[in-house]
């Protein structure tokens, strides 16, 4: 492991966690780490990140749209221990109310083989919200 990703953060976080694959880059926005600790502190359980920044040929392999925001290392995808995909969104909607992206990927019955459900959150400029 080399230090740079051994790097803490914030109280919960490394740089590690928000790696991609195959790289040694990490690209990540400040505000993106501020928003996670927020989170995790508010629900008080951990927080797993599943997807932070992606280089371009990882964000084509797994299916991510070409103008994703992993790119720009604004994205996660998480999920928090015990805490529905809708609780951490509505919660993720205080901080963001009128900008930044907020996805919900729920494990529902319209969704069977997911092992967990997530929420995407970044922090684009303008508002955009889906759920999938």
């Amino acid at each position: 492991m080399n230090t740079a990703s051994a790097r803490q953060l914030s109280p919960s976080f490394k740089v590690r966690e928000f790696g991609c694959k195959g790289s040694d880059v990490v690209l990540l926005d400040e505000e993106l780490v501020v928003l996670l600790q927020c989170i995790r502190e508010h629900f008080g359980k951990p927080l797993h990140i599943t997807s932070g920044y992606r280089t371009a040929a990882h964000n084509a392999a797994v299916g991510g749209s070409k103008s994703s925001q992993h790119l720009l290392g604004r994205a996660a995808d998480f999920w928090v221990e015990d805490t529905p995909v809708a609780s951490v969104a509505a919660y993720a909607e205080t901080l963001l109310p009128g900008r930044g992206g907020i996805g919900r990927y729920p494990k529902d019955a319209a969704h069977p083989k997911r092992r967990t459900g997530w929420v995407h959150i970044d922090t684009r400029a303008d508002k955009s919200r889906w759920s999938m």
